[in-house]
């Protein structure tokens, strides 16, 4: 009879918004409870600190080394430590069970070409201030062995779907800071970043507006996309290399967004996300029955109409009576427990790494 945790999953992604924490108990192959999310949103003067770093960290010589790296680590691995006591707080009838953590850290900066991910938080440091085992650094050993990774939720999706792919090919597509789909068929699995998510867009209206985000894509919607750096970007070689395959959150810089209006560059921004995606569906060996989109992409109506139009069934994940906003720190939650029994975190058709592999590093108290 297999093993089930109840375990907690902590996600910080490219968007920058904050830590999502999530309780789901598994065996490392089914999900058979989940918790209520807990959202610990960042403030604004440790957001900028963040962005900071993250240009900071493109820069090879002040990688790791540097203190305001240290100091800062230190300060996101508290703040997810407060996470944890608060999403424990929102989840009565499972805390009492949550026995590991599954830490993914804040992407500062990924290069799979050399070998190189990094992804910030003391996993040593929240095990002591949790009191509970900690399982981190998920991606490293992927990469180390060849692989791009990334995406990483590709396994969850795939276990989430599993009856209904079955019967029908499934596109789980996530719009986060960087979009990235798993494409499920039965046991067969290809998963890949699709191109920009919403980091792009969302960098571009808070630099004009201050605000977070286009919120429902109102400001797109409002706007004209420019074609030529639509045309421009679109051909870039990285659509039309094969998965798996990966991207940093900073692969476009929008430098040539300059001599657009706010509402033009948010459609041009969103058109870009929207054209990327359409175009990885060139990848798959067959067309997809079902789009589900996850991520905070998934609230932007305009997008999503502009989805539906090309790719036809486009559905929230709600739809399944799963929370979208909870999905990623669910799948590290999942990863933490298959990392400690040993089971593969990638696959060849999810990161292109060689073999199976596990991966993670385990902190106890």
């Amino acid at each position: 009879m297999s093993e089930k945790r109840t375990v907690l999953g902590l996600m910080s992604g490219t968007s920058l918004d904050g830590v999502d924490a999530a309780i789901v108990v598994t065996d490392g192959k089914a999900v058979f409870e989940r918790g209520v999310l807990h959202h610990q949103a960042y403030t604004p003067d440790f957001r900028d600190k963040l962005r900071h770093a993250l240009d900071l960290a493109a820069v090879t010589e002040t990688r790791i080394s540097d203190g305001f790296f240290k100091d800062l680590e230190g300060e996101l691995t508290g703040l997810h430590a407060e996470a944890v006591k608060d999403c424990l707080a929102a989840n009565p009838g499972l805390a009492k069970g949550v026995s590991l953590i599954g830490f993914h850290g804040q992407t500062l900066f990924h290069n799979p070409a050399d070998k190189f991910t990094w992804q910030m938080g003391d996993g040593e440091q929240l095990a002591k201030a949790t009191g509970l085992d900690v399982v981190y650094d998920f991606r490293a050993a992927d990469v180390l062995a060849g692989g791009q990774g990334a995406p990483f939720a590709s396994l969850y999706h795939q276990a989430l779907f599993r009856e209904l792919s079955e019967k029908t090919s499934v596109a789980v597509q996530n719009i986060g800071g960087v979009g990235n789909v798993t494409w499920i068929r039965g046991a067969d699995i290809l998963a890949f970043d699709t191109g920009p998510g919403n980091a792009l867009l969302d960098d571009w209206v808070r630099a004009h507006t201050g605000k977070a985000f286009d919120e429902g894509g109102k400001i797109a919607k409002a706007g004209e996309m420019d074609e030529a750096i639509i045309k421009a970007w679109i051909n870039h070689p990285y659509f039309c290399s094969e998965p798996p395959k990966s991207l940093d959150r900073n692969a476009w810089p929008l430098d040539n967004l300059d001599k657009l209006s706010l509402e033009d560059g948010a459609a041009t921004l969103t058109a870009f996300t929207v054209g990327s995606i359409i175009k990885s569906a060139n990848h798959f060996s067959e067309r997809p029955g079902t789009w589900i989109i996850t991520g905070g992409g998934r609230n932007n109506a305009f997008m999503m109409d502009q989805l539906s139009k090309t790719l036809g069934n486009v559905v929230p994940i709600e739809s399944y009576g799963l929370d979208g906003c909870a999905i990623e720190a669910e799948a590290f939650a999942y990863l933490a427990m298959r990392s400690v029994l040993g089971l593969p975190l990638s696959v060849p058709t999810t990161t292109g790494v060689k073999k199976p592999t596990c991966g993670g590093v385990l902190a106890r108290p």
